[in-house]
């Protein structure tokens, strides 16, 4: 019996709307259980990173960076593990999602080396942002 559930997918674009500048060391974020959440095209959702690395629903996410607001150009999925790019940077993976302001838009948490904002990566309103399905290991 195959148990391997996920097949290729799309890789999902958008516009970045709104940059935000702060940063927290006590955010208090909760991990949703969920290791995916689907977009439509047009929703909002906003984009943060931080350096922890717990995937256990309801890990407590404190340091983070926030980048911004990003508007999705057409519907999709977004998975953990996925690339996420500002133009042809690399600026993590996502480690999950955070519900605290659903239904108006998740949190998508981006794993990054270190949390930074909007202003340490220069972002600007128009920036063009994609999340890409994580690279399949070779062997």
């Amino acid at each position: 019996m195959n148990l391997e559930e996920d097949g290729p997918k799309r890789s999902l674009s958008g516009t970045l709307v709104k940059v935000l500048l702060h940063r927290r060391e006590r955010r208090g974020m909760s991990l949703e259980p969920h290791a995916s959440r689907c977009v439509r095209r047009g929703e909002v959702h906003e984009l943060v990173t931080t350096d922890h690395r717990e995937t256990a629903a309801g890990a407590r996410i404190d340091r983070v960076g926030f980048l911004g607001f990003a508007e999705f150009a057409s519907a999709g999925v977004v998975d953990r593990g996925d690339e996420f790019w500002i133009g042809d940077h690399l600026v993590g993976t996502v480690l999950g999602f955070d519900a605290c302001h659903f239904p108006n838009h998740y949190n998508i948490l981006i794993r990054a080396e270190v949390p930074v904002t909007g202003a340490d990566l220069g972002l600007q309103p128009e920036m063009p942002v994609s999340f890409t399905p994580a690279p399949i290991p070779v062997g």
